[in-house]
Protein backbone atom coordinates (compact mmCIF):
# COMPACT_ATOMS: atom_id res chain seq x y z
CA UNK A 1 0.00 0.00 0.00
CA UNK A 2 1.36 3.43 -0.95
CA UNK A 3 2.59 5.69 1.84
CA UNK A 4 2.31 8.79 -0.37
CA UNK A 5 -0.39 11.42 0.08
CA UNK A 6 -3.54 10.58 -1.83
CA UNK A 7 -4.45 12.53 -4.97
CA UNK A 8 -6.77 15.46 -4.42
CA UNK A 9 -10.52 15.05 -4.26
CA UNK A 10 -11.08 11.34 -4.00
CA UNK A 11 -7.87 9.40 -3.73
CA UNK A 12 -7.17 8.33 -7.33
CA UNK A 13 -5.41 10.10 -10.17
CA UNK A 14 -7.74 10.97 -13.04
CA UNK A 15 -5.63 11.57 -16.15
CA UNK A 16 -7.84 12.54 -19.08
CA UNK A 17 -5.27 11.88 -21.82
CA UNK A 18 -6.44 9.29 -24.35
CA UNK A 19 -3.92 6.81 -25.72
CA UNK A 20 -3.64 4.24 -28.49
CA UNK A 21 -6.66 3.42 -30.62
CA UNK A 22 -9.00 5.55 -28.50
CA UNK A 23 -6.82 8.60 -29.12
CA UNK A 24 -6.56 7.95 -32.87
CA UNK A 25 -10.33 7.57 -33.18
CA UNK A 26 -11.05 10.75 -31.19
CA UNK A 27 -8.40 12.70 -33.12
CA UNK A 28 -10.00 11.66 -36.41
CA UNK A 29 -13.41 12.74 -35.10
CA UNK A 30 -11.97 16.03 -33.84
CA UNK A 31 -10.94 16.95 -37.40
CA UNK A 32 -14.64 17.22 -38.28
CA UNK A 33 -15.63 19.37 -35.28
CA UNK A 34 -15.98 23.12 -34.88
CA UNK A 35 -12.64 24.44 -33.60
CA UNK A 36 -12.20 26.63 -30.52
CA UNK A 37 -8.80 28.26 -30.03
CA UNK A 38 -7.28 28.18 -26.55
CA UNK A 39 -4.86 30.67 -25.01
CA UNK A 40 -1.47 29.54 -23.77
CA UNK A 41 -2.81 29.45 -20.21
CA UNK A 42 -5.84 27.38 -21.21
CA UNK A 43 -3.65 24.96 -23.18
CA UNK A 44 -1.47 24.40 -20.12
CA UNK A 45 -4.54 23.82 -17.97
CA UNK A 46 -5.85 21.26 -20.48
CA UNK A 47 -2.52 19.42 -20.49
CA UNK A 48 -2.54 19.33 -16.68
CA UNK A 49 -6.00 17.74 -16.84
CA UNK A 50 -4.61 15.29 -19.39
CA UNK A 51 -1.72 14.08 -17.23
CA UNK A 52 -3.73 14.03 -13.99
CA UNK A 53 -2.09 17.09 -12.47
CA UNK A 54 -5.49 18.74 -12.03
CA UNK A 55 -7.21 15.66 -10.57
CA UNK A 56 -10.18 15.46 -10.02
CA UNK A 57 -11.23 18.00 -12.69
CA UNK A 58 -13.06 16.48 -15.64
CA UNK A 59 -13.14 19.60 -17.77
CA UNK A 60 -13.39 23.38 -17.79
CA UNK A 61 -15.47 24.89 -15.00
CA UNK A 62 -19.13 25.90 -15.06
CA UNK A 63 -20.45 29.27 -13.87
CA UNK A 64 -21.38 27.73 -10.52
CA UNK A 65 -17.86 26.33 -10.21
CA UNK A 66 -16.35 29.70 -11.17
CA UNK A 67 -18.44 31.57 -8.61
CA UNK A 68 -17.79 29.03 -5.86
CA UNK A 69 -14.04 29.03 -6.46
CA UNK A 70 -13.83 32.82 -6.58
CA UNK A 71 -15.91 33.40 -3.48
CA UNK A 72 -15.29 30.36 -1.31
CA UNK A 73 -12.52 28.12 -2.68
CA UNK A 74 -15.04 25.41 -3.59
CA UNK A 75 -16.50 24.06 -6.82
CA UNK A 76 -20.24 23.39 -7.07
CA UNK A 77 -19.72 19.77 -5.91
CA UNK A 78 -17.81 20.93 -2.83
CA UNK A 79 -14.30 20.10 -4.08
CA UNK A 80 -11.68 22.55 -2.79
CA UNK A 81 -10.14 24.61 -5.59
CA UNK A 82 -8.39 28.00 -5.27
CA UNK A 83 -8.29 29.47 -8.83
CA UNK A 84 -10.85 29.17 -11.64
CA UNK A 85 -9.89 26.83 -14.49
CA UNK A 86 -11.98 28.20 -17.34
CA UNK A 87 -12.08 28.32 -21.13
CA UNK A 88 -13.02 31.57 -22.84
CA UNK A 89 -13.92 32.51 -26.39
CA UNK A 90 -15.09 35.54 -28.37
CA UNK A 91 -18.76 36.44 -28.77
CA UNK A 92 -18.88 35.49 -32.46
CA UNK A 93 -17.60 31.98 -31.79
CA UNK A 94 -19.96 31.56 -28.83
CA UNK A 95 -22.95 32.46 -31.02
CA UNK A 96 -22.16 29.57 -33.37
CA UNK A 97 -22.23 26.98 -30.56
CA UNK A 98 -25.10 25.08 -29.01
CA UNK A 99 -25.37 23.18 -25.74
CA UNK A 100 -24.41 19.54 -26.12
CA UNK A 101 -22.19 20.28 -29.12
CA UNK A 102 -18.74 18.70 -29.30
CA UNK A 103 -15.87 21.03 -30.22
CA UNK A 104 -12.17 20.57 -30.96
CA UNK A 105 -9.79 22.50 -28.68
CA UNK A 106 -6.90 24.01 -30.62
CA UNK A 107 -3.61 25.52 -29.38
CA UNK A 108 -3.24 29.18 -30.33
CA UNK A 109 0.52 28.69 -30.76
CA UNK A 110 0.61 25.69 -33.08
CA UNK A 111 -2.97 25.11 -34.31
CA UNK A 112 -2.60 21.55 -33.00
CA UNK A 113 -5.82 19.89 -31.86
CA UNK A 114 -5.15 19.33 -28.17
CA UNK A 115 -8.47 17.81 -27.15
CA UNK A 116 -12.24 17.79 -27.49
CA UNK A 117 -14.99 19.10 -25.24
CA UNK A 118 -18.76 18.65 -24.98
CA UNK A 119 -20.18 22.13 -24.41
CA UNK A 120 -22.53 21.94 -21.42
CA UNK A 121 -22.70 25.63 -20.57
CA UNK A 122 -22.05 28.99 -22.27
CA UNK A 123 -21.83 31.89 -19.84
CA UNK A 124 -20.38 35.30 -19.08
CA UNK A 125 -18.49 36.36 -15.97
CA UNK A 126 -17.60 39.52 -14.09
CA UNK A 127 -13.89 39.70 -14.87
CA UNK A 128 -13.31 42.44 -12.33
CA UNK A 129 -14.81 40.28 -9.59
CA UNK A 130 -12.55 37.35 -10.53
CA UNK A 131 -9.52 39.61 -10.46
CA UNK A 132 -10.37 41.10 -7.07
CA UNK A 133 -11.02 37.70 -5.49
CA UNK A 134 -8.07 35.86 -7.04
CA UNK A 135 -5.45 38.59 -7.55
CA UNK A 136 -6.66 41.17 -4.98
CA UNK A 137 -6.45 43.90 -7.63
CA UNK A 138 -7.87 45.00 -10.98
CA UNK A 139 -4.67 46.81 -11.96
CA UNK A 140 -3.75 45.64 -15.47
CA UNK A 141 -0.08 46.18 -14.62
CA UNK A 142 -0.50 42.87 -12.81
CA UNK A 143 0.21 40.18 -15.46
CA UNK A 144 -2.44 37.84 -14.10
CA UNK A 145 -5.11 40.54 -14.16
CA UNK A 146 -4.11 41.47 -17.70
CA UNK A 147 -4.45 37.81 -18.70
CA UNK A 148 -8.03 37.68 -17.38
CA UNK A 149 -9.01 41.03 -18.86
CA UNK A 150 -7.59 40.04 -22.26
CA UNK A 151 -9.47 36.73 -22.44
CA UNK A 152 -12.72 36.35 -24.39
CA UNK A 153 -15.98 37.65 -22.86
CA UNK A 154 -17.73 34.26 -22.92
CA UNK A 155 -16.77 31.08 -21.05
CA UNK A 156 -17.43 27.53 -22.24
CA UNK A 157 -17.81 24.67 -19.79
CA UNK A 158 -17.82 20.95 -20.25
CA UNK A 159 -15.97 17.64 -19.90
CA UNK A 160 -12.87 17.17 -22.01
CA UNK A 161 -10.88 14.42 -23.68
CA UNK A 162 -7.20 15.28 -23.98
CA UNK A 163 -5.31 14.23 -27.10
CA UNK A 164 -1.86 15.78 -26.72
CA UNK A 165 0.67 17.10 -24.25
CA UNK A 166 2.14 19.42 -26.85
CA UNK A 167 5.91 19.62 -27.29
CA UNK A 168 6.86 19.43 -23.61
CA UNK A 169 8.12 15.83 -23.76
CA UNK A 170 10.01 16.55 -26.97
CA UNK A 171 11.64 19.68 -25.53
CA UNK A 172 12.35 18.53 -21.98
CA UNK A 173 12.57 14.74 -22.20
CA UNK A 174 12.54 12.92 -18.88
CA UNK A 175 12.24 16.20 -16.98
CA UNK A 176 8.61 16.46 -18.09
CA UNK A 177 7.10 14.03 -15.60
CA UNK A 178 3.46 13.17 -15.03
CA UNK A 179 2.06 12.72 -11.52
CA UNK A 180 2.05 8.95 -12.07
CA UNK A 181 5.74 9.13 -12.98
CA UNK A 182 6.81 11.22 -9.98
CA UNK A 183 4.82 8.97 -7.68
CA UNK A 184 6.54 5.93 -9.17
CA UNK A 185 9.93 7.60 -8.71
CA UNK A 186 9.15 8.40 -5.06
CA UNK A 187 8.01 4.83 -4.43
CA UNK A 188 11.16 3.44 -6.06
CA UNK A 189 13.32 5.71 -3.88
CA UNK A 190 11.41 4.65 -0.77
CA UNK A 191 10.26 8.21 -0.09
CA UNK A 192 6.98 9.11 1.62
CA UNK A 193 7.75 12.61 2.93
CA UNK A 194 8.59 14.83 -0.03
CA UNK A 195 8.76 18.61 -0.16
CA UNK A 196 8.08 20.32 -3.47
CA UNK A 197 10.20 23.34 -4.30
CA UNK A 198 8.33 25.56 -6.74
CA UNK A 199 10.48 27.64 -9.07
CA UNK A 200 10.20 29.82 -12.13
CA UNK A 201 13.76 31.12 -11.64
CA UNK A 202 17.24 29.61 -11.55
CA UNK A 203 18.17 28.55 -8.03
CA UNK A 204 20.55 30.84 -6.16
CA UNK A 205 22.03 30.34 -2.70
CA UNK A 206 18.80 31.22 -0.87
CA UNK A 207 16.81 28.74 -2.96
CA UNK A 208 19.46 26.08 -2.36
CA UNK A 209 19.24 26.78 1.36
CA UNK A 210 15.44 26.37 1.35
CA UNK A 211 15.70 23.01 -0.38
CA UNK A 212 18.39 21.79 2.01
CA UNK A 213 16.36 22.81 5.06
CA UNK A 214 13.60 20.56 3.70
CA UNK A 215 15.99 17.69 3.00
CA UNK A 216 17.05 17.72 6.66
CA UNK A 217 13.55 16.67 7.69
CA UNK A 218 12.14 15.03 4.56
CA UNK A 219 13.04 11.95 2.53
CA UNK A 220 13.73 14.13 -0.47
CA UNK A 221 12.83 17.23 -2.46
CA UNK A 222 11.09 17.57 -5.81
CA UNK A 223 12.52 20.64 -7.53
CA UNK A 224 9.52 21.37 -9.70
CA UNK A 225 10.09 23.96 -12.38
CA UNK A 226 7.42 25.72 -14.39
CA UNK A 227 7.78 24.99 -18.11
CA UNK A 228 4.96 27.17 -19.46
CA UNK A 229 4.81 30.83 -20.41
CA UNK A 230 6.28 33.54 -18.21
CA UNK A 231 6.38 37.32 -18.27
CA UNK A 232 9.03 39.28 -20.21
CA UNK A 233 12.39 39.19 -18.46
CA UNK A 234 12.05 35.80 -16.79
CA UNK A 235 14.68 33.14 -17.57
CA UNK A 236 13.59 30.54 -20.19
CA UNK A 237 12.84 27.06 -18.88
CA UNK A 238 15.71 25.35 -20.72
CA UNK A 239 18.25 27.74 -19.15
CA UNK A 240 16.71 27.28 -15.70
CA UNK A 241 16.85 23.52 -16.15
CA UNK A 242 20.54 23.57 -17.00
CA UNK A 243 21.31 25.89 -14.08
CA UNK A 244 19.35 23.72 -11.62
CA UNK A 245 20.97 20.51 -12.89
CA UNK A 246 24.38 22.12 -12.45
CA UNK A 247 23.54 23.09 -8.88
CA UNK A 248 22.14 19.67 -7.95
CA UNK A 249 25.07 17.79 -9.48
CA UNK A 250 27.64 19.86 -7.62
CA UNK A 251 26.06 20.79 -4.30
CA UNK A 252 23.40 18.24 -3.27
CA UNK A 253 23.96 14.81 -1.76
CA UNK A 254 23.06 11.95 -4.12
CA UNK A 255 19.51 10.60 -4.04
CA UNK A 256 18.01 13.59 -2.24
CA UNK A 257 16.60 15.52 -5.22
CA UNK A 258 14.40 14.77 -8.20
CA UNK A 259 14.13 17.53 -10.78
CA UNK A 260 10.98 17.73 -12.88
CA UNK A 261 8.86 20.25 -14.73
CA UNK A 262 5.16 20.91 -15.24
CA UNK A 263 3.33 22.55 -18.16
CA UNK A 264 1.42 25.48 -16.63
CA UNK A 265 1.79 29.19 -17.34
CA UNK A 266 2.40 31.44 -14.35
CA UNK A 267 -0.65 33.30 -13.11
CA UNK A 268 1.32 35.40 -10.56
CA UNK A 269 -1.62 35.09 -8.16
CA UNK A 270 0.53 35.06 -5.02
CA UNK A 271 -1.40 33.48 -2.11
CA UNK A 272 -4.09 31.85 -4.26
CA UNK A 273 -1.46 30.40 -6.58
CA UNK A 274 0.43 28.99 -3.58
CA UNK A 275 -2.72 27.01 -2.78
CA UNK A 276 -2.93 25.78 -6.37
CA UNK A 277 0.74 24.80 -6.19
CA UNK A 278 0.07 22.73 -3.07
CA UNK A 279 -3.02 21.15 -4.62
CA UNK A 280 -1.38 19.82 -7.74
CA UNK A 281 1.79 18.85 -5.81
CA UNK A 282 -0.52 16.60 -3.80
CA UNK A 283 -1.40 14.93 -7.10
CA UNK A 284 2.30 14.60 -7.88
CA UNK A 285 2.77 12.81 -4.53
CA UNK A 286 4.39 15.55 -2.42
CA UNK A 287 3.49 15.77 1.25
CA UNK A 288 4.71 19.35 1.62
CA UNK A 289 5.21 22.54 -0.38
CA UNK A 290 8.05 24.88 0.53
CA UNK A 291 6.59 28.38 0.86
CA UNK A 292 9.15 31.13 1.21
CA UNK A 293 9.09 34.88 0.71
CA UNK A 294 6.71 36.24 -1.96
CA UNK A 295 5.72 32.82 -3.28
CA UNK A 296 4.22 33.22 -6.79
CA UNK A 297 4.04 36.97 -6.32
CA UNK A 298 4.89 39.82 -8.63
CA UNK A 299 5.99 43.37 -7.92
CA UNK A 300 4.51 44.73 -4.68
CA UNK A 301 0.99 43.36 -5.10
CA UNK A 302 1.28 41.01 -2.10
CA UNK A 303 2.94 41.06 1.28
CA UNK A 304 6.12 38.97 1.52
CA UNK A 305 4.43 36.23 3.57
CA UNK A 306 0.80 36.45 2.45
CA UNK A 307 1.23 33.10 0.66
CA UNK A 308 2.05 31.47 4.00
CA UNK A 309 -0.85 33.06 5.89
CA UNK A 310 -3.50 31.91 3.41
CA UNK A 311 -2.98 28.26 4.38
CA UNK A 312 -4.40 29.14 7.82
CA UNK A 313 -7.45 30.82 6.24
CA UNK A 314 -8.80 27.98 4.08
CA UNK A 315 -11.27 25.40 5.43
CA UNK A 316 -9.69 22.67 7.54
CA UNK A 317 -8.96 19.49 5.61
CA UNK A 318 -8.88 21.22 2.22
CA UNK A 319 -5.49 19.76 1.33
CA UNK A 320 -3.40 16.79 2.42
CA UNK A 321 -0.22 18.51 1.21
CA UNK A 322 0.94 20.94 3.88
CA UNK A 323 2.86 24.17 3.65
CA UNK A 324 6.44 24.24 4.93
CA UNK A 325 6.92 27.91 5.80
CA UNK A 326 10.45 29.29 5.71
CA UNK A 327 11.43 32.86 6.53
CA UNK A 328 13.41 35.31 4.41
CA UNK A 329 16.85 33.78 3.72
CA UNK A 330 20.16 35.39 2.81
CA UNK A 331 23.92 35.24 3.28
CA UNK A 332 25.02 36.96 6.50
CA UNK A 333 28.59 38.22 6.54
CA UNK A 334 28.76 38.11 10.34
CA UNK A 335 27.20 34.63 10.58
CA UNK A 336 29.55 33.51 7.84
CA UNK A 337 26.87 31.57 5.97
CA UNK A 338 23.25 31.25 4.93
CA UNK A 339 20.68 32.27 7.52
CA UNK A 340 17.10 33.47 7.89
CA UNK A 341 15.41 36.23 9.82
CA UNK A 342 14.49 33.63 12.42
CA UNK A 343 18.10 32.56 13.00
CA UNK A 344 20.20 35.66 12.28
CA UNK A 345 20.44 38.48 14.86
CA UNK A 346 22.38 40.87 12.64
CA UNK A 347 21.33 43.94 10.68
CA UNK A 348 20.47 44.33 7.01
CA UNK A 349 23.90 45.88 6.47
CA UNK A 350 25.42 42.47 7.22
CA UNK A 351 23.18 40.65 4.74
CA UNK A 352 23.74 40.11 1.03
CA UNK A 353 20.40 40.54 -0.71
CA UNK A 354 20.11 41.07 -4.45
CA UNK A 355 16.85 41.80 -6.22
CA UNK A 356 15.95 39.95 -9.40
CA UNK A 357 16.25 43.23 -11.30
CA UNK A 358 19.78 43.81 -9.94
CA UNK A 359 20.82 40.26 -10.82
CA UNK A 360 19.52 40.60 -14.38
CA UNK A 361 21.30 43.92 -14.74
CA UNK A 362 24.62 42.47 -13.54
CA UNK A 363 24.34 39.43 -15.78
CA UNK A 364 23.39 41.50 -18.83
CA UNK A 365 26.51 43.61 -18.24
CA UNK A 366 28.70 40.53 -17.95
CA UNK A 367 29.46 41.07 -14.27
CA UNK A 368 30.19 38.24 -11.87
CA UNK A 369 27.58 37.54 -9.22
CA UNK A 370 28.78 37.47 -5.60
CA UNK A 371 29.67 33.91 -4.56
CA UNK A 372 27.52 34.48 -1.47
CA UNK A 373 24.52 34.91 -3.77
CA UNK A 374 25.08 32.37 -6.54
CA UNK A 375 27.28 29.31 -6.95
CA UNK A 376 29.96 30.08 -9.57
CA UNK A 377 28.91 27.12 -11.74
CA UNK A 378 25.32 28.38 -11.81
CA UNK A 379 26.44 31.94 -12.56
CA UNK A 380 28.39 30.69 -15.59
CA UNK A 381 25.27 29.06 -17.05
CA UNK A 382 23.36 32.32 -16.66
CA UNK A 383 26.21 34.45 -17.97
CA UNK A 384 26.36 32.30 -21.09
CA UNK A 385 22.65 32.86 -21.68
CA UNK A 386 22.84 36.62 -21.19
CA UNK A 387 25.91 36.87 -23.37
CA UNK A 388 23.83 35.45 -26.21
CA UNK A 389 21.20 38.16 -25.92
CA UNK A 390 21.44 41.37 -27.89
CA UNK A 391 21.98 44.64 -26.08
CA UNK A 392 18.42 45.66 -26.99
CA UNK A 393 17.00 42.49 -25.45
CA UNK A 394 18.97 43.05 -22.26
CA UNK A 395 17.63 46.59 -21.94
CA UNK A 396 14.08 45.28 -22.37
CA UNK A 397 14.67 42.60 -19.74
CA UNK A 398 15.97 45.16 -17.26
CA UNK A 399 13.05 47.51 -17.88
CA UNK A 400 10.32 44.86 -17.78
CA UNK A 401 11.70 42.58 -15.09
CA UNK A 402 10.24 42.43 -11.61
CA UNK A 403 12.03 41.66 -8.39
CA UNK A 404 9.77 38.81 -7.27
CA UNK A 405 11.72 35.70 -6.24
Amino acid sequence: MSRLVKPHGGGELKPLLLEGAAREAELARAQTLHKVKMSSRETGDLIMMGIGGFTPLEGFMTHADWAGVCDGYKMANGTFWPIPVTLSTDANTAQTLTLGQDVALVSCDSDEIMGTMKVTEIYGIDKGHECMMVYKTTDTEHPGVKMVMDQGPINLAGPVKVLSTGTFKEEYGDQFMTPAETRAAFEKAGWSKIAAFQTRNPMHRSHEYLAKIAIETMDGVLIHSLLGALKPGDIPAEVRSEAISTLVDNYFAPNTVIQAGYPLDMRYAGPREALLHALFRQNYGCSHLIVGRDHAGVGDFYGPFDAQKIFDEIPAGSLETKNMNIDWTFWCKKCGGMASQRTCPHTKDDRILLSGTKVRSMLSEGQDLPVEFSRPEVAKVLQKYYAGLSAEQNVKIELKGHSAA
